[in-house]
């Protein structure tokens, strides 16, 4: 049963979401402003549905803010046609956003597949626990990876999305094809959220020892994690 952090200042929504959650399963904790968001978030808080547009401290400075100490999950609920929202909420490390308003059954799916994606996990092979290529390591059960002996600070979408990688080096992955498997969402035109998760990737993962990059860009096609030679 996942613990979820439900972070919004419309009361009347927060109650709405509470009921709909907690009759599906999910044990909600609710907070009406970021400050109440970060001093009621725990170890034990599977997902973060965070609003973009709140006082005081608004989402992004929440997000920002947890993002200095904490990995769990974030789905923003940012305003319809806000883009300039998602976006920096990508930046700064959301793994996935829902424009208002949305569906019941929309905000569901997108729940399930970030739960799947982070806190169910087997393990990674039918034969390891883990997945190697070159210097990196990654334990999906675990949620960590390693390049050589350093711990990589990744969020658990960007590690799905290094998992992916992985298990496909050489291979052109299509970004249709990783919105499905990595985000379990099929890739709506003008969305960006694959194309932020792997910059933000790019970021995080020390540079090659031979100079050359790991995660090329195929213009018009979608990724390829670079083999050694």
């Amino acid at each position: 049963m996942a613990n979820i952090l439900l972070v919004d200042d419309d009361t009347e929504l927060t109650s709405l979401l509470t009921d709909i959650l907690s009759f599906e399963g999910f044990n909600v904790t609710e907070a009406n402003t970021g400050e109440e968001g970060l001093a009621a978030l725990t170890e034990e808080t599977d997902l973060i549905l965070l609003d973009v547009m709140m006082p005081k401290m608004n989402g992004m400075e929440m997000l920002k803010k947890l993002r200095e100490n904490w990995e769990t999950p974030v789905l923003m609920l940012t305003a319809k046609g806000e883009e300039i929202d998602r976006v920096v909420g990508l930046e700064l490390g959301a793994d996935d956003y829902l424009p208002k308003p949305f569906s019941d059954r929309e905000l569901l799916a997108r729940i399930r597949a970030i739960l799947r994606r982070t806190g169910n996990h087997s393990n990674g092979s039918k034969h390891s626990d883990h997945l190697t290529f070159m210097d990196m390591t990654v334990y999906p059960g675990k949620q960590e990876a390693y390049c050589g002996d350093t711990l990589l600070e990744l969020t658990t979408t960007e590690l799905a999305l290094l998992s992916h990688f992985v298990q496909h080096p050489g291979e052109s992955l299509t970004k249709e094809t990783l919105s499905l498997d990595v985000l379990g969402k099929r890739l709506a035109p003008f969305d960006r959220a694959i194309d932020m998760h792997v910059s933000n990737l790019r970021k995080k993962l020390p540079e090659r020892a031979d100079g050359k990059p790991r995660i090329k860009t195929l213009r018009g096609r979608g990724y390829l994690l670079i083999e050694e030679h």
